[in-house]
């Protein structure tokens, strides 16, 4: 089960989200094999957590590498009936088959790109989020290349978190709040903003 207060509906049309998820896995890898049984309290939690932590109602959430969906799609789920629109960028022709299906399945406002991140035209998104995607410094480039004036990044790391930060300040300043994760001890949501080059000196 998952920790999160959401609605019966919501919870419905993630239930169904994850059937297909779970479908769609056993001829493409949406997700690794040794999490299917735990898709709900891991990856799903995982999702919700981003989508509560980030207090979106409105703007443009661009989920990068979204792959099968989390939390691109787990977002589009919990944003129906609001204003906020979700764009989803993957590269993998298969994944934008599946994210484009669920998509339809649940009649949400998502908008799949079937395209590598760093040839996307800018999206000027208000919130980014990029789950088990790439290292921070990676992250933060692509997110200074798609971020509006005034963005919200969410990038869940796990437990080496502080040393991607380290590495990640050589290159990139920015502001900063580690969030502990509910779904693992020693991992965090880092929610990072006003991200700007470091100048060579």
């Amino acid at each position: 089960m998952i920790d999160a207060d959401v609605s019966h509906e919501t919870l419905q049309a993630i239930e169904l989200y994850v059937s297909e998820l779970l479908k769609w896995n056993r001829r493409i890898n949406l997700i690794g094999r040794g999490t299917t049984d735990d898709v709900m309290s891991r990856h799903i939690a995982d999702s919700l957590q981003l989508f509560q932590l980030s207090g979106a109602s409105d703007g443009t959430w661009c989920d990068l590498g979204s792959g099968g969906g989390l939390p691109g799609i787990v977002v589009g789920i919990c944003a129906r009936g609001t204003p906020l629109k979700v764009v989803c960028v993957e590269s993998d022709t298969r994944k934008c088959a599946f994210l484009s299906h669920v998509s339809r399945l649940l009649s949400l406002d998502v908008r799949v790109i079937h395209q590598r991140i760093e040839t996307v035209e800018p999206i000027g998104a208000d919130i980014l989020s990029a789950r088990a995607l790439a290292p921070l410094t990676d992250l933060l480039g692509f997110a200074f290349r798609h971020a509006g004036q005034g963005a919200t990044c969410l990038f869940p790391k796990g437990e080496r978190f502080d040393a991607e930060i380290d590495l990640a300040r050589r290159e990139w300043r920015f502001s900063l709040e580690a969030i502990p994760s509910k779904t693992s001890a020693t991992s965090a949501i880092l929610k990072i903003r006003d991200i700007a080059r470091v100048e060579p000196s």
